[in-house]
């Protein structure tokens, strides 16, 4: 007996810190934009002659920690020396986590990060266990500086010549920095990287710190395990690929195949648009193809004016805004693998198998629940916001689709539309850059009493039909 109570007891513990833990992370993000837009509203973050209003503050506040990168004001002349560096901090702080932040400083400073902490890093990360956690929250940190400054290095071989030294330095770690996160925030100029597109070293060092950032930590470490052991090994290269897991193998096959579909769309669809990419030659086509593929995925930076594409092109990066990147990294979206369950699973249904397999391995159907979940939430959200959008203002179909979307996977590109927003506008693009950072499915989560919600009872199978 006094057993069986031990159990209870331990149930009940767990159960009611599994509520915290899902309702701490959407909370220490408000906690963040809170504080974010206080440091914002003070004069020292303005520049003179300009003012912050309290909903600009908050806005600013949201898309940096939310690292989506739609702005009311140009970041580079509103915000003084102080605001951009509070900006940065937070883009930092919303790629990585709030909860995954604060228990770095724990170790850092030799503070002891309790088990009730560690859940709360598997929840923040989507892990599955406990198992090394701490060693893994030390490898992302590590890999993310790591990555960061090889970026801001690549970056100041050109801006160290345009901008001098000390400007070019600066410009090259916050450029880094918001490329890895896919903030899409920058601090060059009014045309975020319009003025690079014919630049190569600068366009594709933020490709690859677009794609490292949106592949997801758990594929890092997975391909340098790998490559570890087929050094040791001498496997050849296919060796090598073959004996990577099979979340791996799936994410980098996704991912090429979403930004081939992507590139071909873009270079086909605009290749003849003087206001895009019409007048560029063949090389640089090509490459501002691929860069927008990319950068629709979750970045924000923009080479070309998205005003100017055309709406057919518009609507293929609805598509991939919509996805995002892949699961446990800086991206957004409802994200490469989720989606790709999702698929599968019709598929298998469609081919009357009755389970989804890849690689050779079945895809569990608690996971293919999960994945419906996200995509079905996710999709209703955000058209329920853009009908919102479109409400409020004059807003045409295309225009509010994008903005939306945009906002909700954390992507930041927008066609001119955020800074003519009206108060109710700009709110419910908060509202979607917040939702879009957490999940619709974590903020259900937080309103949910932390019971399980498993009948009970068996019911009789009742006579529905569907298609």
């Amino acid at each position: 007996m006094n057993g069986e109570k031990s159990d209870s007891v331990n149930m009940i513990k767990k159960r009611r810190f599994r509520l915290k833990s899902q309702q701490l992370i959407p909370l220490s993000f408000l906690v963040a934009i809170m504080i974010g837009t206080a440091l914002l509203k003070l004069p020292i973050a303005t520049v003179e002659g300009e003012s912050t209003s309290l909903l600009t503050a908050l806005f600013t506040a949201v898309t940096s920690l939310c690292v989506t990168g739609l702005v009311v004001v140009d970041t580079y002349a509103h915000w003084t020396l102080f605001g951009k560096i509070v900006i940065l901090i937070m883009i930092q702080i919303g790629g990585l986590g709030i909860i995954a932040v604060t228990s770095a400083l724990m170790l850092m400073f030799r503070k002891k990060v309790s088990i009730g902490q560690q859940l709360m890093i598997l929840d923040s990360f989507n892990l599955n266990t406990l198992s090394g956690v701490m060693h893994f929250l030390v490898k992302v940190f590590t890999g993310t500086l790591l990555v960061e400054g090889m970026g801001a290095i690549l970056y100041m071989f050109v801006f160290i010549p345009q901008f001098g030294t000390l400007r070019g330095i600066w410009y090259s770690c916050f450029t880094s920095v918001s490329a890895f996160c896919n903030a899409g925030i920058d601090i060059i100029g009014p045309n975020s990287l319009i003025e690079y597109n014919h630049n190569y070293p600068v366009m594709i060092t933020t490709m690859l710190l677009i794609v490292l950032g949106g592949l997801g930590y758990v594929v890092w470490f997975d391909i340098n395990s790998g490559i570890d052991r087929g050094m040791k090994c001498r496997y050849p290269v296919r060796t090598v690929f073959k004996r990577l897991g099979e979340h791996t193998k799936l994410v980098i096959n996704l991912t090429l195949v979403l930004i081939g579909f992507g590139s071909i769309c873009v270079f086909i669809m605009e290749y003849h648009n003087p206001l895009t990419i019409g007048n560029m030659s063949i090389g640089d086509k090509v490459l501002n193809s691929l860069f927008q593929s990319v950068t629709f995925r979750t970045a924000g930076f923009a080479a070309v004016p998205q005003q100017a594409l055309k709406d057919e092109t518009c609507m293929v990066g609805l598509f991939l805004m919509f996805i995002g990147g892949s699961p446990i990294g800086t991206a957004g979206g409802v994200k490469t693998v989720t989606m790709f369950v999702v698929l599968l699973n019709a598929v298998a249904f469609i081919r009357s198998r009755n389970e989804s397999v890849v690689f050779g391995k079945k895809i569990p159907l608690d996971l293919i629940r999960k994945a419906t979940a996200i995509v079905t939430v996710s999709f209703v959200t955000s058209f329920i916001l853009m009908i919102l959008l479109m409400m409020t203002g004059n807003v045409n179909l295309v225009d509010a689709s994008y903005e939306i979307f945009s906002a909700t996977a954390t992507v930041g590109l927008s066609r001119n539309l955020t800074s003519t927003l009206n108060e109710s506008g700009k709110i419910i693009v908060i509202i979607g850059m917040y939702l879009g950072r957490i999940g619709p499915i974590s903020m259900g989560m937080f309103f949910s009493s932390g019971k399980e919600q498993k009948n009970k009872i068996r019911f009789a199978q009742g006579q529905y039909f569907v298609g």
